[in-house]
């Protein structure tokens, strides 16, 4: 066995993906991928339609084995091995891998034809598009001029739906496609060109709804025939991909870009109960037994922040929006965003509106996209008027109106301070060494 088929074996074990050993051939990939493509057959592989994941996600283990054997006989008919290359012949249903990824570099290759319409889907939600990008194609109407490599089932409008700059060889020639994905954030590269540039992906099925945490790839065809090679992937971990979040939010970089609010170092520019807390490793860290909120001296109205946070099991602590440096910043404030070990047994009878991300007691976020305890999470929050924004490892969690949200709320308490215009940030800490590093926060100015 060769080091590269040995440091396959070894990444598909760490990964815990769920890779059939025939997959695992010989098949000389560069460090950390490993081959979606066994260059020999279609093991590993089923088909779907474009299909919400959440209609068959859930399935029990035998219904979703049987949906998958009955799509294997349209796969067949109209998939086929030529070589090293998949070809599908422009019909049936797409190519869909057993496996299941979250955080994924993806790459690979494809030659298309006259009147082919294609594209990547990930986590199973269409897609990184590939047209047909000529005027006798005929869909410059839908933005086949603008070329490949965009997240075309993004709303009209919206960042990445449309590439950066058209960059698709010729028929007959092959494009050489790279994806990095990060939550719902992905960045595209087209033979070597940027095309899309840390955008989100849509839940297409949902929009309102973030996108499942893992799912397939599949290979979209249909109108021409389409060549596939190299289907190559590598997921990403946990240090990888917080570091593409720190390095790609929304301000860019984000010690250049935002100012610090902590300096890693003592409680300079906070005020508070501080004696609550300490310093360990440079991060902020509730003492175990104590809390309070402690909060920046500086007052803010609209703002963008950005913080990381590592939770202990059970950890329970906050993020104080608007607080006016005194009271509960759950009422008082304009809301407390819980920072929570949601997952944890002992929370599973909590209401929606308790779980980590959401705004306490008023608006429920997404469950589900908190990293494994003992990791550290990404999360950015931006408070413009009354609506508030939550994106977590860099899927966006809440998207709110706090101003639409009416009573009754949680235990029919009331919140006086929901409607505030501005105040301090904090964290309001709840007895447990929850800890937090990188904290930036950004005033918005209009």
């Amino acid at each position: 066995m060769s080091r590269a088929t040995t440091a396959i074996f070894l990444l598909l074990a760490l990964a815990g993906a769920a890779f059939p050993r025939a997959l695992v051939a010989a098949v000389e990939v560069p460090p950390g991928f490993a081959p979606l493509f066994n260059g020999t057959d279609l093991s590993g592989w089923w088909g779907l339609a474009t299909e919400d994941p959440a209609t068959w996600q859930g399935l029990p283990p035998d219904q979703l084995a049987a949906k998958k054997a009955a799509s294997r006989a349209d796969i067949r008919s109209h998939w086929r091995v030529d070589g090293s290359e998949l070809v599908n012949d422009g019909t049936g249903l797409y190519l869909t891998s057993d496996a299941d990824f979250g955080d994924v570099e993806l790459r690979l290759e494809y030659k298309t034809v006259a009147q082919a319409d294609s594209g990547v889907y990930l986590r199973g939600c269409p897609q990184v598009q590939i047209w047909d990008t000529t005027e006798a194609g005929g869909k410059w109407n839908l933005g086949a001029d603008k070329g490949s490599g965009g997240l075309w089932n993004n709303a009209p409008g919206a960042p990445g739906k449309d590439p950066l700059v058209k960059a698709d060889k010729p028929f007959g020639e092959w494009n050489q496609l790279r994806v990095i994905m990060v939550g719902e954030r992905v960045t595209v590269w087209l033979n070597g060109q940027l095309t899309v540039d840390h955008a989100r992906l849509e839940n297409y099925f949902a929009r309102q709804l973030p996108l499942p945490r893992r799912g397939p790839i599949q290979l979209q065809t249909h109108g021409g025939e389409i060549r596939w090679r190299n289907v190559i992937v590598r997921p990403l971990g946990g240090d990888e991909a917080l570091a593409i979040l720190r390095a790609h939010g929304p301000e860019r970089a984000l010690h250049d870009a935002l100012p610090a609010v902590f300096n890693g170092t003592d409680f300079t520019g906070w005020a508070g109960p501080v004696e609550n807390y300490e310093i360990v490793d440079g991060a902020i860290q509730c003492k175990p037994g104590k809390g309070g909120t402690i909060y920046t001296t500086a007052v803010y109205a609209d703002f963008r922040a950005h913080v990381e946070f590592r939770l202990p099991p059970a950890g329970n602590n906050g993020l104080a929006i608007r607080y006016p440096g005194e009271g509960d910043t759950a009422y008082v404030g304009m809301c407390e965003l819980q920072v929570l070990d949601s997952e944890d047994p002992g929370y599973a009878k909590l209401d929606a509106r308790q779980f980590h991300g959401s705004a306490y007691g008023l608006a429920a976020a997404s469950r589900g996209y908190l990293n494994p305890l003992g990791q550290w999470n990404y999360e950015e929050v931006a408070v413009i008027g009354s609506t508030i924004r939550v994106e977590l490892n860099g899927t966006r969690i809440l998207d709110t109106d706090l101003a639409k949200i009416l009573p009754p709320y949680l235990d029919d308490k009331q919140h006086p301070g929901k409607e505030r215009t501005e105040g301090h940030f904090g964290f309001a800490g709840h007895n447990d060494p929850v800890a937090f590093r990188n904290v930036a926060v950004q005033a918005i100015t209009h």
